[in-house]
């Protein structure tokens, strides 16, 4: 197999280029992360990449392969072309090589106080009932990878404006918890930012979630709860 991945590194290039690496997937694989690591080890320790749990948990290893966001500790060797295509995740500014800068990602997401809030401090453990938990649905499985929002184009054209995809489902997780006593006050936060309203339902955050979720199914229920 070939890959063919982004470098850059401002320290020292004036601007970026692609790297042609070859290697056997039989002994570097059986997942892309396993051969990144390969190539570091063996023939390039100047490749720079983000990883951590490698088990598609942490979501560090976020990049952008043949042009779909995707988890590389998860992405089958196996299920890529012979020549696979790698680049930073789009849309974010690039550190160096496949590493992208995500200050602006996690502050959207910072932005939408994604902790509880009840009207008092509880003094035992706060109790829902099945169908208060089955309202919250998969909305805090994200693991804030960063692939929904580098895949929106609304959040291309307006990175300061736009809150994103994931900080928008952290704030729908936060709205529709009956435990949360700050439900009013965030949702007319959220509409005096008018991020849930630039959403023009395109559907890649869905389309791209290392974790099946769908945000914009989240900020359309926003929509209705501001209404």
């Amino acid at each position: 197999m070939k890959l063919v991945i982004y470098r850059y590194d401002p320290d020292h290039d004036t601007r970026p280029r692609e790297q042609v690496y070859a290697i056997d997937p039989d002994t570097a694989g059986p997942m892309l992360l396993d051969a990144l690591v390969w190539i570091h080890e063996h023939l390039d320790s100047s490749l720079a990449f983000r990883r951590s749990c490698r088990e598609g948990v942490c979501g560090s290893d976020a990049m952008n392969v043949n042009g779909r966001n995707r988890l590389a500790c998860i992405t089958p060797l196996v299920e890529l072309d012979r020549r696979v295509v790698l680049r930073p995740l789009p849309g974010m500014p690039v550190i160096r090589d496949l590493i992208v800068d995500l200050q602006g990602f996690i502050g959207h997401y910072r932005d939408q106080q994604p902790w509880l809030q009840p009207a008092q401090l509880p003094e035992a453990e706060q109790l829902q009932s099945p169908a208060q938990r089955e309202v919250l649905g998969d909305a805090g499985d994200c693991m804030l990878c960063g692939c929904c929002t580098s895949a929106c184009p609304t959040a291309w054209w307006h990175p300061d404006t736009f809150a994103g995809p994931a900080a928008l489902l952290a704030g729908w997780r936060f709205v529709a918890d009956s435990r949360d006593a700050a439900g009013e006050a965030r949702l007319q936060r959220m509409a005096a930012d008018g991020s849930a309203y630039q959403c023009h339902g395109v559907m890649n955050c869905a389309a791209v979630c290392p974790r099946g979720l769908n945000p914009a199914a989240a900020i359309v229920a926003l929509k209705r709860r501001m209404a």
